[in-house]
């Protein structure tokens, strides 16, 4: 084949791009847009050398003049974007790469990586994929392009499967997810595998965060697990640490071992629902119950626990009471959920009124619904009753939260209450109970302003001891207590220990 003339190598340059159009949501370039003459010769001249399998040197030789501009490249590609030609769209890629120095842009990455997918030259396709996410300057660029020659190329949903994984494979997990997000919101529906493999790296990854984003993600979009999913999934509650958590949650709700795929979805529902985005968390349900994923007697718990977080209970009171005509028995879950509502909201009798129709049906409170009424009964000023149900569930053998302990000891007012708190706290940490800074604080703030500088110092060195920091608030209780009792070098003394520790009073926050 002879030579063109270097004369008809300037129509080749510089094609610009025609404006796009728009098939099936997608707009495109249309690259059967005029072709002059001499461009169409240069095309079908370059097609019959790759139809002669004519080596790369010869090819060099040939169009070694030739200025192959990226509108050029793909005009090229497409004529080769059945599947039995897909091998030489494939040499001509990398021919016009590796021998002539060009660096491809998106679209031509695109095209190739349809035109591959399209015959199924899958790890050729893969290996593009990563070429081009690893040279790309943005993360959508190539989902744009992917998205804009879709129509031309005759491609594949499998494609955006395909980037997906691509992205998980290189660690690009957060961008992965991004585009994960866009195709679904796009009408694709992403295989079963493409979700294992994002959910497998950012488990791998220790993106636990991440990994449940993505499992809400697919439920909403209909996307189910398989047991893959589910293993994965169970692995990732038992890295942080809440698989028994959930488990007992269950047995609390049904009283019986749950199977792993109930075990996470409730996980899910019930996350959603603890972070307050009730809407997103009751939508999930209704899928998860639809597909029978999660069933009926944990369905009615969680929407009574979602009606209850809303502050509406007259709803959550009448879904309790269809969940008891349908047959489902009354569960400690549900009840805690109704109690946690009512001392938020300052009704102590009627949130002991339950507790006492829960252990007259045989129901046994845990150790969320001692909390909640702990903390309700001292915010409202009732310390006695608080400190009694304290006392109550470490008989049981259960243990206060910490926080909810702390809560209590924070609003006590008489010395004899601090003492019973302490009494308390001893037998606690006898079985486990872990104090720290501020259960410290607040009991030495509370023996320090009733006047019991011993016990106050005790607990000093009881924390330090246990190698947690004492802060402003223990050396200011400490020092004015010591003050009071008359005991000024002893005063002095811890005064010249905070500032050899340069504790300082910590400032103000304003706004």
């Amino acid at each position: 084949m002879r030579r063109l003339g270097a004369h008809q190598w300037c129509y080749f340059v510089s094609i610009s791009k025609q404006p796009p159009r728009c098939t099936h949501g997608f707009s495109f370039f249309s690259f059967s847009s005029k072709i002059v003459p001499e461009q169409l010769l240069l095309i079908d001249a370059i097609l019959e050398s790759l139809r002669n399998s004519e080596n790369w040197d010869t090819l060099s030789n040939k169009y070694s003049s030739i200025d192959f501009s990226d509108s050029l490249v793909k005009k090229i590609l497409l004529r080769f974007k059945q599947p039995e030609t897909a091998k030489r769209a494939l040499s001509f890629f990398h021919w016009s790469a590796n021998t002539r120095n060009l660096r491809h842009g998106t679209s031509s990455y695109a095209v190739a990586i349809h035109i591959l997918v399209r015959a199924r030259l899958l790890v050729d396709a893969r290996a593009l994929i990563e070429s081009s996410l690893l040279n790309s300057d943005s993360d959508s660029d190539l989902l744009d392009s992917l998205l804009s020659t879709y129509d031309v190329s005759c491609s594949t949903p499998l494609v955006f499967d395909l980037l997906v994984q691509g992205y998980a494979k290189l660690r690009l997990l957060e961008s992965g997810f991004d585009v994960f997000h866009r195709l679904c919101d796009r009408g694709f529906s992403l295989s079963v595998i493409t979700l294992n493999t994002l959910l497998h790296f950012a488990a791998k990854s220790s993106r636990i965060d991440l990994v449940w984003r993505i499992y809400e993600l697919a439920t909403d979009k209909r996307i189910y697990p398989n047991e893959t999913t589910i293993q994965i999934m169970i692995s990732a509650l038992c890295k942080e640490g809440k698989l028994k958590e959930v488990v007992a949650l269950l047995d609390r709700i049904h009283g019986k071992r749950s199977s792993p795929p109930l075990i996470v979805n409730t996980s899910l529902v019930f996350r959603v629902l603890e972070s307050n985005r009730i809407e997103e968390g009751m939508s999930l349900l209704k899928r998860l119950l639809q597909k029978n994923m999660v069933i009926d007697t944990i369905g009615y718990s969680l929407v009574v626990l979602a009606r209850t977080k809303q502050g509406d209970l007259e709803s959550a009171r009448k879904v309790f009471d269809e969940m008891l005509q349908r047959g489902f028995d009354a569960n400690a879950f549900v009840y805690t959920a109704f109690i946690k509502a009512y001392t938020e909201k300052g009704d102590i009798e009627e949130a002991e009124r339950l507790i006492a129709e829960m252990e007259n049906s045989g129901i046994d409170p845990y150790e969320e619904t001692f909390d909640s009424v702990i903390v309700g009964c001292a915010r409202c000023g009732r310390e006695e009753e608080s400190l009694k149900y304290c006392e109550m569930m470490v008989t049981r053998g259960l243990l206060p939260s910490c926080s909810a302990f702390n809560e209590m000891v924070k609003r006590l007012s008489k010395i004899e209450n601090v003492r019973r708190a302490n009494e308390i706290l001893t037998k606690s940490v006898d079985k486990g109970f872990t104090p720290d800074e501020q259960t410290y604080t607040h009991l030495i703030q509370g023996f320090a302003k009733g006047k019991c500088i011993d016990i106050a110092l005790k607990l000093f060195y009881e924390m330090e001891y246990r190698k947690i920091s004492p802060g402003f608030e223990v050396f200011r209780s400490l020092i004015m207590g010591l003050w009071c009792c008359g005991k000024v070098e002893a005063a002095e003394k811890y005064l010249r220990i905070m500032k050899h520790r340069f504790i300082l009073k910590p400032k103000r926050k304003t706004g």
